[in-house]
C-alpha cells in the first residue's frame, strides 16, 4: 500500500501520494568537485529528481558544502559507520542524510544524528541491507531472510519513534529479488513511512536492469514504494536514471520523453530493423514530449497493433509507410523512412498538430492494402486470434438458448426493480 506519511528532500515530496521520485548515486570521488558536479548535472538532465553522494571522509564534507549549493537537484549524503560525518553533512546543508542504524555506532549515536536533523528540519533515510544486518538477527537470517530484513527495519523504525523523530524514509534492500519483494510487501503493511526501493548490487547494465525491473516493477505495480534507485555496475550514473524512468513509464506511473514501441521481428522482416530501431531510439533522446513512436518490422498485420502510437513506420522490401494513430500518412522509399518519420515528429513537436495530405494518405493506404492482400494466407498470431474470435462468435450465435423465452412464464420479459 502507498505510504501515508510524506517527507520532503529539498523541494521534492516523497511519499503520501507524491509521484515516485527517481534518484541515483554519483560514481565519482565526492571530493573531486568538478567531476562530481559534472555527473550530477548529467543525471539531472537524464531525469533524476534526487542524487546521493558518498561521504566517507572530511574532504568529502568540504566538497558537499559547495555541491548542495551548485546542484540543480537535492543532494543526499550517504554515511556508513561514522556518525560524526553524518552530523557534519547535516551542518554542510545536505537535503537528506542516509544512515544505517545498525552500523552507525549504536542507539546513542543515532540519537545524536536524529536530534541534529530535527533541529535543522532535515529528513533522514534509514537503510537496511541484507549484507549488514544486526548480529542478533544473523541466526534468523539463515532460515528466514525476509523476517530478518523486516525485523531489522521494524527495530530501526521503533528506535526513531522513541527518539521522537518521524521525518524519515525506510529502505530494505537485498541482492535477492524475491526476498526484496516479500520484505517490502510485509513492511508496507506495518509502517506508514515512505519506502525507498532498490535491488542492491543488482549487476551489470543488462542483468541489473532486468532484476531491478522485475523487483521494483512488481512492488510499484502493487502500489508499494515512493522513491527508487537502480543500482548498476557502471560508471555512468545517468544509465541508472534511464532504467528507472523506463520502469515508471512502463507502469504508466510517470511520463518523461518519448516511448518507443518495436516489434520483436520475425522471418518476414525485409529491412535492417536493428539499425533502424537503434537510430530512432537515439534520436528520440532529444525530444521532451511524451510521444509514442512505433516501429513495425513488416506490413503484414497492417498498423492495427500500433494504432495507439502517435507516429510509426512499417516496412517492406524497398518501401515503407509512415503512419499516425492508426492511419496512413504517406509511403516513402525504405532508405528515407527514418528521416521522413522525424519530419513528422518535428512538425508535431513544433506545431502540436499532425498534418495529413489526403492524396498521400490514400496512396499509402492502397499500398498497405496491397501488401496485406499479398500475404493474406499467412497465419500470423494476430490473424489466428481474429479467427478464434470469429469462430467463438459464430458458435455462440448458433447455440440454443438455455431458456425457451416464448414458453417461459415471463413471456420473454425481464424483471425490473420496482420502487
Amino acid at each position: 500500500m502507498a505510504s501515508k506519511k510524506q517527507i520532503h528532500v529539498g523541494p521534492v515530496a516523497v511519499g503520501g501520494g507524491a509521484p515516485v521520485a527517481v534518484q541515483t548515486m554519483t560514481k565519482t570521488e565526492t571530493a573531486n568537485l568538478s567531476e562530481t558536479m559534472a555527473q550530477i548535472n548529467r543525471v539531472a538532465e537524464a531525469g533524476a529528481d534526487i542524487v546521493r553522494v558518498a561521504v566517507p571522509r572530511d574532504e568529502d564534507v568540504e566538497a558537499l558544502k559547495t555541491i548542495v549549493v551548485q546542484s540543480p537537484i537535492p543532494v543526499i549524503a550517504d554515511i556508513h559507520f561514522n556518525h560524526t560525518l553524518a552530523l557534519k553533512s547535516l551542518d554542510a546543508g545536505a537535503h537528506c542524510v542516509r544512515i544505517n542504524p545498525g552500523n552507525i555506532g549504536g542507539p546513542d549515536k543515532v540519537a545524536e544524528v536524529a536530534a541534529r536533523a530535527k533541529e535543522l528540519g532535515t529528513p533522514l533515510r534509514i537503510g537496511v541491507n541484507s549484507g549488514s544486518l544486526p548480529k542478533h538477527l544473523h541466526e534468523i537470517e539463515k532460515t528466514d531472510p525476509v523476517a530478518a530484513l523486516v525485523g531489522a527495519a521494524a527495530e530501526f523504525v521503533e528506535l526513531m519513534e522513541r527518539l521522537d523523530f518521524e521525518d524519515f524514509k525506510v529502505s530494505m534492500k537485498s541482492t535477492n529479488v524475491p526476498n526484496t519483494i516479500a520484505a517490502n510487501r510485509m513492511l508496507s503493511t506495518k509502517v506508514p513511512y515512505p519506502l525507498h526501493l532498490g535491488i542492491t548490487e543488482a549487476g551489470t547494465k543488462w542483468s541489473g536492469s532486468i532484476k531491478s525491473a522485475v523487483g521494483l516493477g512488481t512492488l510499484l505495480a502493487d502500489d508499494i514504494g515512493d522513491t527508487i534507485r537502480i543500482s548498476l555496475s557502471t560508471f555512468h550514473a545517468e544509465e541508472e536514471v534511464k532504467v528507472a524512468w523506463e520502469i515508471l513509464k512502463a507502469l504508466k506511473l510517470r511520463e518523461r520523453g518519448p516511448v518507443l514501441i518495436a516489434c520483436p521481428t520475425c522471418g518476414r522482416l525485409q529491412f535492417d530493423m536493428d539499425s533502424v530501431v537503434a537510430e530512432i531510439e537515439q534520436r528520440l533522446e532529444a525530444y521532451a514530449d511524451p510521444i509514442e513512436v512505433a516501429v513495425l518490422g513488416c506490413a503484414v498485420n497492417g498498423i492495427g497493433e500500433a494504432s495507439h502510437a502517435d507516429f510509426g513506420i512499417t516496412g517492406a522490401k524497398n518501401e515503407g509507410l509512415i503512419f499516425s494513430r492508426g492511419k496512413a500518412l504517406r509511403k516513402v522509399p525504405q532508405d528515407q523512412l527514418v528521416d521522413e518519420l522525424f519530419v513528422e515528429i518535428d512538425r508535431y513537436a513544433t506545431a502540436k498538430r499532425i498534418d495529413v495530405d489526403d492524396a498521400a494518405a490514400a496512396e499509402g493506404s492502397k499500398w498497405l492494402a496491397q501488401i496485406e492482400a499479398e500475404n493474406a494466407g499467412d497465419l500470423t498470431p494476430e490473424r489466428l486470434a481474429a479467427m478464434e474470435r470469429e469462430r467463438a462468435a459464430e458458435e455462440a450465435e448458433a447455440a440454443e438458448p438455455l431458456v425457451d423465452e416464448q414458453s417461459s412464464p415471463t413471456g420473454g420479459r425481464r424483471f425490473t426493480r420496482s420502487s
